[in-house]
């Protein structure tokens, strides 16, 4: 689980980082990148979203945010990080996630992370 502070929570910050429409995706997920950082001691706060249209069922789309969660929390700790100097970023997942395993949802959001610093800088 992500610390408090790093998790995004309200709708307003959800509606204004999908509003700038800075968007990368891949079949599996989107990312979605807010503003750049005024202050840089502030973290990023990220947000997980998976919705009905991917299942109806809860279980898996509880999964799905897990895997994501998980891939970025390893890629943060591991890799050097290259959204480290936006304030929010949205991870929305796609239908084929469900059928995803762990190794292919981080090679995913690796992929959103390289595509977006690619297309920001």
């Amino acid at each position: 689980m992500l610390p408090s502070n790093e998790r995004l929570k309200t709708s307003r910050e959800f509606s204004t980082t999908y509003n700038l429409k800075r968007s990368v995706a891949n079949p599996l997920l989107i990312l979605y990148v807010g503003r750049k950082k005024k202050d840089p001691s502030i973290s990023t706060k990220v947000g997980f979203v998976v919705g009905k249209k991917v299942h109806k069922r809860a279980n898996k789309r509880n999964r799905a945010k897990r895997l994501m969660r998980e891939a970025y929390r390893n890629i943060r700790l591991t890799d050097k990080f290259l959204l480290k100097d936006y304030e929010y970023l949205i991870f929305l997942a796609r239908i084929p996630i469900l059928e995803a395993d762990y190794n292919q949802v981080y090679d995913a959001v690796k992929g959103c992370f390289n595509k977006a610093y690619k297309k920001l800088s």
